[in-house]
Formats: C-alpha cells, structure tokens, sequence
C-alpha cells in the first residue's frame, strides 16, 4: 500500500479488505486532493472505504483513525457523534480541509460541549472547526484570549470567518478605552474590517506596522494622508505596500519631477493595487515631467489622442508594456478601448507572423479582433497563440466563433477527435454547440467531467452543461429504485455521485427527477444542490419541498439545516420563513448570503431574528448589524435612527456594501452626519468608507461637494444615486468623477443629462485631465453659475480640452 503512491487513489480491489487495512487506505489517500479532475471518483471510493472502516465498530470509536474521509460523514451520523470522541480525535478533525458549514457547526458544538469555557488553549485546537465557533462565543471570549488567538497559528482560519464573526471579534479587540493595543494586534486580510472611525482615534501608527496588514481604500486613503503629515518622508509611504491605495491626485500633482521618477517604481511593483483614477493621475503626472521616457501602457490611460504619439519605432515596447497588464481594468470606456486597440492592431499591422509577436502581445491577445484570430495569426504562430487563449477570462462571441473556426479547420468535427485531442483542447470545448458536443459526451464522458471540474469556478454556456450532464447520465450503471417513491416509477433521480460529478450541471435536471431523490441523497448532497446558481425557481421549490419531506415543517429545523440549504432557502415563502428559529445572529447571517430575497422575504428574517433573539432594534450590536446583511435594507426608516451610533460608526463600510433603497440610503446618510459630521466637511477616506450610502446625499449636498472629491465616490454609490438626483451634477463635478466612476453611470442617469454634462462624462471616461476643466457657461448645467477665471487659465484649459498648442502656447505667453 505505501508503495502505491498516487495510485492508491484508484484502488478497486475491496472485497477482502477488513477494518484495520480500510483505515490504512483512508490515511494514504489524503494525497488524493492533488488530483484534479478525479475528484468524483476519489470521494465515491473514500465513502466505500469509510463504510468498511466503521463496521463492527461505533462511530465514536473510530473517528481519530478515518483521516480525511471524515468529511463524507452526514449531520445524522456527526450528531450521534459524543462531546469525548470528538475532543479525542480533534488533531485529526482540525488539519481535514473540505468540511461543509453545517459539519463545522456540528463539530464544534461537540467539541465546546466538552469544553465548558472558550478560551485560548482549546480554540487554538479547533484548526479548521474555528468557523462553528459562534460569534456570541466569540464575543464572550477574554480579550486577553482572543490577542493570543490572533497571534497563534490558527488566526490563518480567521480569514474563513464570516463578516459577523469577524465584527464580534473586532469588537472585542477594540474595546471603549483601549482602541490602539487592539488595532495594532490585527494583521493581514483581517485589518480590512477595522472602521474608519476607530482608525482616526488611534494615533500611534507607522509605515513598518502597516506593512504586514491589508488596507481597504478607504483606511489607506486616511493614513496616508495623515502619515505624510506627521512624518513627511512619501519615499518612506510609498515604499510600504498597501498604502499606495491612498495616494490621492494632488500627492502625485505635488511630488517633483526627480522624486515622482526615482520613486515610480513603486507605483510600477504595487501596479494591481491602484485604482483606473490613480493610474490616470500617473499618466498625466508623466506626460508632463518626462513623456520621452513614460512608460507605454501609460499611454492607455489619456485620452485616445495621446495614442498618436507612439511612432512605429515604439510599436514593440508600446506592446510589450501593454500586454502584460489586463486591459479591461486599464480602459473601461468602451470607446476608448477600441481605439486602443485599433493602435494595437496598426503596430501589429493586422497580423501575428511568429511565437515571438505572440509573447509580445502578451494579454492583448485576448483583445484581438475576431478577423486577426481567424486570418491574422499565421499557422507558425497558431499553437503559441491558442495556448495564450485559453486564459482569456471573456472572449466576445465574434472571437469565440473564429477560435473555434479555427479548431474545426485543424481538427475536423469533434465526433473525429482522439481522447489526446480532447484533453489538449478542453477549455475550448465551452465553444462548441450542443450537438458537436453529444459525441464527446458518448466517446469520452471522463474528459469532459475533467474539463467541467477544472472550470468550476466559470460561467459556463448552458449547452456545455447540459453536454456534461448528458455525460454523466451515459457513463451511470445506476438501476432503478426498487420501492420508488409514488409516482416515481421509471423517473430518473439522481443519485450522491451524480450529484457530485455534475456541480454546476446539476441544473440540468427535471424537476420530477429532483422530486423523486432518495431521502439519503438529499442528506448527503444538500450543500453542493444549495450552492448551484442555476437552478431555476420551479426547481428550487422541489428542493425545498425535499427539505420538508426529509426533515419535517421548517420550525423544527435547527442552524445546521438552515446553513446547509444556501440557495435553496430562497424558495422558502415569508410564512415559512417566520416559522424558521433565527435566534441566533450566525443562522441570518448564512440567509443574508443570498442576495435575492424579496422585500417580503427579507422583512420576513429581519423581523424573526428580533422576534426570536428578543432584540429591539436599539439593542442591536455592530456584528449583528453586519450579520443581518442584506436584510437590513428592509429596515422601517422610523427604526433607524434607534440604532446605537457607537454600534453603527464601527460598521459603516459594511452597511455601505448593501443596495437598499433611496429612503434607507438617506436615512443611513443621516446616521453618517453624526459620525463624521456635514456632507460638507466629508474628505476622501469618508466617502470612500460610505459606499453606497453616499448616494443618500440630497440635491443640494451633492452640489456642494467640490469637484475633487468627486473620485473617490465608489462606483456602487454612484449606480445607487438616482436619476434626478445625479443629472444634478454640474458639468465640472461630472468631468471630475473619472474614469471608473464615470463607467458606472447608468444609462437611466446618461439619459436625464444636458450635452455639455454628457460631454463632460465622455471626458471623464477618456481619462482627460480635469484641473484644467473650463468653467462652464451659465446656460450648460443645471446647477453651477459661472466663476472668474484669468485669460490664462482660460486658454489653457481650453487649450487642452481642443487638443489645440496654439491656445497652450497662448496660456504660457499670457501667464
């Protein structure tokens, strides 16, 4: 057995095995996860194993020795299962990966049972199982405690928390009166979720404690402001990492010419971390100082005229720098990215000649216009460039059509191909129709579950889903039920290995197949059912009428249930939902995952949770907030202010994630003005942090804000800020909002605009440089009247808007 190494994971000989040799297996197929595509036939193999490994002994005897098979374990056979046995087999429980949320649940349960109290030696034991902890134990933690945990090996498991864990935590980490030693403690991914009000009360940070944490951009907006205050050493900021988030336009407008040079490689390592505005700001900054010199993808972010400056001596450079960056988050406006390809294809002269244009392109070629894939790319340069494609995240349908042009010309039909074509060309099969499909699905059913299994994580076309369901139901010895449930004689159900072969394609069954599952595969499958999107809603009330029929009326289910069904829980109506026990904060917080409930149905759990925890809505603490998720937005706009301000300052970054309604918007606007005082002494970091409450803001506050804080609205908000309420904007602030945000502009909100702000959004989207906007006539936006302005200024900035050298030229002579 130990001889065997990988092959273990395809042993099939069981007949003679006995108890002791199954354990044995089980502990040898751990490596089995490194075998990607297989994973179907490995687990079917393991719960084979398992079954053996468990005879004539209990559950509770053997549950240190069955390795990571575990997790094939039900919530059924996990409840039987003694406080004692798991508190004996937890060093083998805490390392297992692949634990479903309810298993977590249940596990950890069992394992606290044992423990009485919650401290730091036996929560560093849980590992993996840290998850089930729930955040009321958190919370009830000793602080002292919990700065052990955050210190120790298991704090790698804080990132698996969900939002409402982590806010139980972080409240007890930054307590009223000791703000600093807890904030300072927080490391990694996990400093995201500390507010920005807790922020601006702790004044002892420093560039080297920043470098081992993650920054959201609106904590990295504030401190680097304030550091660069304080120490005034940028070169020290910028070579920290995350707080390259917050360095804002006037930072780069203000750096000199040697210091924005010597220090741009910062900027250039910590590339994926700026944001299209950002970018902008460097292009400009230098255009400016050293255009000989500028880096050519640079180019990409000014306008689409700045692209004439590249003569054909650059080509290869200009796509060199390009092409390793991803275009679609360089250039956003639609337009601008056509001109920019259309220099592409100009450097390219239309065509790829060889392997080497194929490097050089690098991600361009993912942009490349159907007729260069179909005719332009030469058959020298065709096997470099097809393996380039196939990490495209999202080719249009015209470049999907000619790859796939091109495969059928090189290997005829796909009913001809080999298994070795099949396998070389997996990712491309998504390309094909249903029919070419069919005969892979019949000659090589494996292949194609390997593909779907390695693009799991992919929107896949539906016709590809359905040719792997086919697949499945091809390669399935299964023979009917012998006592079918009534009216499902001669139905096909699928069974625990169906299930899990298919994933997403499990959205490819009838809705009577769905119905006439076995009780136990219901049990064994439920989670993978619940996290297919495809289902469609008649499918998703079979599911939930499978839930009752398995585990009875919903008000018997308990927190393990309700976690488990994910999105099948949406098809639970508001009656049924009520009758739900949402007592506890982490029960909600797995339903406010979802993010397609009715207003109904969200009022529904947002009133049952207060109902059965015995909350009012003045009572409620910040990781309940956070916890209630989406549901919050169904929230009675009287209950609002109720909330406790120093409960909703910590979380306002979490509540600036939902999409509620106009009037809850402005309503959480109002809580805001408390914290951070008039919308019109808002700075960067605060919009920054509101999100989409900013767009609660009123007609007359949004015309307040100056032009410069127009950036740092997140997109979502802008989405959010209604139709006559934006068109309010004046033609300056529009032209200011840049290049991402201006993306965001709805076309419901483009239509309710005058030309000049229209004018002014295509400029925005171009990535034109707005300190040198012109002050509009007073006839052009609804909102702004003309200001003073020298002749200077006023050729200059016209200057630049027209293109024109000679109005420039004008301006210097002037000035």
């Amino acid at each position: 057995m130990f001889r065997l190494g990988l092959l273990v994971c395809f042993y099939d000989d069981l007949e003679l095995l006995d108890a002791a040799v199954a354990q044995v297996l089980l502990h040898q197929m751990i490596k089995c996860s490194h075998l990607r595509g297989f994973q179907a036939a490995v687990q079917k193999l393991k719960a084979e194993l398992l079954d053996i490994a468990t005879e004539n002994q209990t559950l509770n005897e053997t549950l240190g020795s069955l390795s990571d098979a575990v997790v094939g374990l039900t919530y059924s056979q996990l409840e039987s299962l003694s406080p004692e046995a798991v508190h004996r087999a937890i060093s083998t429980l805490n390392q297992v990966s692949g634990w479903t949320k309810s298993q977590v649940i249940i596990l950890s349960a069992k394992y606290l049972a044992h423990e009485k109290v919650l401290s730091f030696y036996n929560v560093s034991q849980m590992g993996a199982l840290l998850a089930g902890v729930s955040t009321q134990d958190f919370c009830s933690m000793d602080r002292k405690d919990l700065l052990q945990v955050l210190r120790s090996a298991v704090s790698q498991y804080v990132f698996n928390l969900s939002p409402a864990q982590k806010q139980g935590i972080l409240s007890k980490m930054i307590e009223v009166g000791d703000t600093a030693s807890g904030i300072v403690e927080i490391q990694g991914a996990f400093f995201k979720e500390v507010s920005l009000f807790d922020l601006r009360r702790e004044p002892g940070f420093n560039s080297t404690v920043l470098k081992e944490k993650e920054l959201g951009r609106s904590q990295a907006l504030f401190l680097y402001d304030l550091l660069l205050k304080t120490t005034r050493r940028p070169e020290e900021l910028l070579s920290a990492g995350q707080l390259v988030k917050g360095v804002t336009c006037s930072h780069i407008d203000a750096m000199s010419t040697d210091f924005f040079l010597a220090h741009f490689q910062d900027f250039q390592n910590n590339f994926a971390l700026l944001s299209p505005y950002q970018v902008n700001c460097l292009a400009w900054k230098y255009w400016e100082v050293s255009r000989l010199s500028m880096p050519p993808f640079l180019l990409a972010a000014l306008p689409a005229r700045y692209l004439a400056s590249v003569p054909a001596s650059q080509c290869v450079p200009f796509l060199i720098s390009l092409g390793k960056s991803w275009l679609d988050s360089l250039v956003l406006d639609s337009h601008k990215k056509t001109s920019v390809l259309r220099k592409v294809q100009q450097c390219l002269d239309d065509s790829i000649a060889d392997e080497y244009t194929v490097d050089i392109v690098g991600n361009l070629l993912c942009h490349l216009p159907a007729a260069i894939i179909d005719r332009g790319i030469s058959p020298r340069a065709w096997a470099t460039a097809l393996h380039g494609l196939r990490d495209c995240p999202d080719l249009n349908p015209e470049q999907k059509a000619a790859v796939r042009l091109k495969l059928l010309g090189q290997y005829g039909l796909p009913q001809y191909w080999t298994a070795e074509t099949t396998k070389d060309l997996g990712p491309f099969l998504v390309l094909f129709s249903g029919d070419e499909l069919s005969s892979i699905a019949i000659k090589f059913p494996e292949i194609l579950l390997q593909v779907a299994s390695k693009m799991a994580r992919t929107l896949l076309p539906k016709e590809f889903l359905w040719a792997v369901f086919e697949s499945v139901q091809n390669g399935s010895d299964k023979l009917p039920s012998s006592d079918p449930m009534p009216g499902c004689h001669g139905v096909t159900a699928p069974s625990s290995d169906d299930i899990f072969k298919l994933a997403e394609a499990n959205a490819c069954w009838a809705l009577e197949g769905l119905r006439c599952m076995e009780e136990d595969t219901f049990i064994r499958t439920v989670e993978l059912l619940g996290a297919v999107q495809g289902f469609s809603q008649p499918q998703l009330m079979t599911l939930k009428e499978k839930a009752i029929q398995v585990w009875d009326i919903p008000s018997y289910w308990r927190e393990h249930h309700i976690v488990s069904l994910g999105r099948i829980a949406l098809a639970l109506n508001e009656s049924e939902l009520k009758q739900l026990d949402l007592s506890s904060i982490d029960t909600v917080a797995s339903l406010s995952q979802q993010t397609e409930w009715t207003p109904g149905q969200a009022e529904s759990i947002l009133q049952g949770f207060l109902d059965d925890s015995g909350y009012h809505i003045q009572d409620l603490k910040s990781f309940h907030l956070v916890g209630l998720g989406a549901t919050l937005c169904a929230i009675n706009i009287t209950e609002i202010p109720l909330i406790k301000i120093s409960e909703f300052r910590v979380v306002v970054a979490r509540i600036g994630t939902l999409f509620c309604s106009t009037h809850v918007l402005a309503e959480f606007k109002r809580k805001a003005e408390v914290v951070f005082g008039d919308p019109s002494e808002w700075t960067s970091s605060v919009l920054q942090e509101l999100g989409t409450i900013a767009a609660g803001l009123t007609k007359t506050e949004l015309r307040m804000l100056d032009k410069d804080l127009m950036p740092y609205f997140q997109p979502s908000a802008i989405k959010c800020l209604p139709d006559e309420i934006f068109k309010e904007l004046s033609a300056e602030q529009i032209a200011s909002l840049g290049p991402e945000n201006a993306a965001a502009v709805t076309h419901a909100q483009r239509r309710r605009l005058s030309p000049l702000q229209l004018q002014s959004l295509q400029w925005a989207l171009d990535g034109a440089k707005t300190h040198s906007w012109p002050d509009a006539p007073a006839s052009a936006g609804p909102t702004r009247t003309p200001s003073s302005r020298s002749p200077a200024g006023a050729a200059l900035s016209w200057g630049l808007w027209l293109g024109c050298p000679l109005l420039v030229l004008m301006a210097k002579i002037l000035w």
